[in-house]
């Protein structure tokens, strides 16, 4: 991050690359900016890094001069919108990536303004955009922020190529070709990366998609630009597909192949130091939630319609091999603050440890089938055999006491297993008191949409976890989450869930506002008000009273939801649940909302759960 130190680690004055990013600089496995470097500088390449540079002048991107090769730019381990904002396009009060939780060390957009910032600096220099904000927005996309469909952010920004989805492959291709002295605009073959072209005379073996001015103008063309993306995002299946921005086109080359176990491991064992950088004098708090937890796997077969993760990881599992995590679990016991518990071995569903079946390693993902969703394919192989045995052999690791499993466990997917073995195994070992699913919703019509589960399997779900606690004489909750105000859900649908609620004695302590971001399907149900999968008309909650109305149905026995919750009744028809009976939600008479918090549900009464880190909900990517 300094001169010095560029010169003390790679004995040079002028670094192959030079990485801009919004984070501050954590150099851990869990941060994009970490890993990519680690994987550059362990082929021989030197690599400077410029973290939260300020944004209003082009100096601060001269630190180190022009680099050999190129600048690598990001906007961090989340988009920079959605780190900015709440679902109410209301400003955060924290960036958790940022030195002390400071606010306004990273401009909105900040892919587009780091890039505009070194242009000034250093006109033609190859510029190499990736991470989360530039993967899901590479296409035409809708922004929620500025309610329109903008263009792809490699065309908004004026770098020279994209690279989406986890980028380890690309880095080290596009790396390779500049350093043999290839130009940067002849590097248009890298699986996993996008390039800007104003002919398509020598791009072979494409399908064109509807143009930007389309998408921009015609939701039924931006539904079907959407449905070609999600479809060919595969490694194996995936087609080539070009989209016309203006007199230029926009080419995606297909995905990069998943990494290998072995290289799997091999990123993760780079030589992290697990640390922010040591000139920083603040806390960083988004290494809290990771700081002593493993990543075991990458990719998610799970449909949620309103995640980003397939078409950024995609939907084949990659999965570590137990050595390395095992190798990376007694560096944890070797850390200074390391208390004996490991938070969490997973990913973005940690249950997941192989591919949902072996047709995907051969011929690709099926592009008109889900794996899991409302409805579940008959091949999916079920099986929790490894991860068991994994977890077995971290808990016998010599400073650990306990091993949490946090990262999201797939109930359907849980239930579908004939075997109870895994089930019990995490229930006696691997829950800190409280276990956190994510049903979403319990509306089928709703479910239906979202890509989960139909609401009985829920349940089952609920009672077969209380049975074996209480064959193992365990006391311990589920945490469930809630999501209002997805498309598809009506005022009716929240009273359902909050009738739902009481009956079953449920009170969410969290309920998440649906969040339109960028490369979800429900993203483009919320901007097209279509189901791209078939064209049918789907109903979206956009009026911000009504959204408040189906979040306080959620948590309808909260004072300070109380009258909100009355007014939706009202506004429903639904007076019959106002009052004292037995089925009424909320009392009679009109009371100001409890502004003080008062009413948020205490832990339910009974065994004080084991010691361990209290649960977080990490948010959607």
């Amino acid at each position: 991050m300094t001169r010095a130190e560029l010169i003390e680690v790679f004995g040079t004055e002028v670094p192959d690359f030079v990485i801009v990013t919004g984070d501050a600089y954590v150099d851990h496995p869990s941060f994009g900016t970490a890993i990519i470097g680690r994987v550059l500088a362990s082929r021989g390449y030197s690599v400077a890094i410029i973290a939260q540079p300020d944004w209003r002048r082009a100096e601060p991107f001269t630190v180190f001069g022009r680099p050999r090769l190129a600048f690598l730019v990001n906007s961090g381990n989340m988009d920079s919108m959605v780190n900015h904002y709440t679902s109410s396009k209301k400003r955060r009060s924290e960036d958790s990536y940022s030195p002390g939780g400071r606010i306004g060390l990273r401009p909105d957009r900040a892919v587009t303004v780091y890039c505009n910032r070194i242009r000034e600096a250093y006109g033609s220099v190859p510029i190499v955009i990736g991470g989360i904000e530039a993967s899901l927005r590479r296409f035409a996309h809708y922004d929620y922020w500025d309610d329109r469909v903008r263009r792809s952010v490699l065309d908004d920004s004026g770098a020279d190529l994209l690279s989406y989805g986890m980028g380890e492959r690309q880095a080290v291709e596009i790396a390779d070709a500049l350093a043999s002295g290839l130009d940067v605009h002849d590097i248009t073959y890298v699986a996993g990366t996008c390039f800007m072209t104003s002919s398509l005379e020598n791009v072979y073996d494409h399908d064109e998609i509807e143009s930007f001015e389309a998408v921009s103008s015609d939701k039924k063309a931006y539904c079907r630009a959407f449905m070609r993306q999600y479809e060919e995002q595969d490694a194996i299946s995936g087609r080539r597909l070009v989209q016309k921005h203006g007199q230029r086109w926009l080419v995606a080359n297909p995905p990069a192949m998943p990494l290998t176990t072995q290289e799997l491991d091999d990123v993760y064992e780079l030589p992290y130091t697990r640390l922010p950088h040591p000139s920083y004098t603040e806390h960083i708090p988004a290494i809290d939630e990771v700081e002593f937890s493993l990543v075991s796997t990458r990719g998610c077969f799970g449909a949620c319609s309103f995640c980003a993760l397939t078409f950024h990881q995609g939907r084949v599992i990659q999965a570590r091999s137990h050595e390395s995590l095992l190798r990376e679990a007694r560096i944890l016991t070797k850390l200074p603050n390391f208390k004996g518990y490991i938070h969490d071995v997973g990913g973005p569903t940690a249950n997941f440890r192989h591919p949902a079946c072996k047709k995907q390693l051969t011929k690709g993902v099926c592009k008109k089938r889900q794996c899991l969703g409302y409805e579940h394919c008959r091949n999916v192989e079920v099986d929790h055999r490894d991860f068991t045995e994994l977890l077995k052999k971290l808990r016998a690791v010599e400073g650990v006491k306990k091993v949490f499993v946090r990262s999201g466990i797939r109930y359907d997917y849980l239930m579908f297993d004939r075997d109870d073995s895994f089930m019990r195994e995490l229930i006696k070992h691997h829950v800190s008191g409280q276990l956190k699913v994510a049903p979403e919703h319990i509306s089928d019509g709703v479910l239906r949409l979202m890509g989960k589960p139909a609401g009985g399997l829920y349940d089952r779900f609920c009672a077969k976890y209380k049975k074996l606690n209480e064959r193992l004489g365990m006391e311990q909750y589920i945490v469930p989450y809630f999501m209002s105000s997805h498309p598809g859900s009506t005022l009716d649908s929240a009273i359902e869930l909050a009738l739902y609620l009481k009956r079953t004695g449920q009170r969410p302590e969290q309920v998440q506002d649906f969040y339109p971001t960028p490369g979800t399907l429900s993203t483009c149900m919320f901007h097209t008000g279509l189901d791209p999968r078939d064209m049918q008309p789907v109903y979206v909650p956009r009026d911000p009273k009504e959204k408040a109305m189906q979040r306080a149905l959620m948590q309808y026995f909260m004072p300070y939801y109380r009258e909100t919750a009355r007014q939706a009744l009202i506004k429903a028809g639904r007076e019959d649940l106002i009052g004292n009976g037995r089925d009424c939600l909320v009392p009679d008479g009109r009371a100001k909302p409890d502004r003080s918090g008062g009413g948020k549900p205490s832990r339910p009464a009974g065994k004080k759960p084991p010691q361990g880190p209290k649960p977080k909900r990490t948010p959607k990517r």
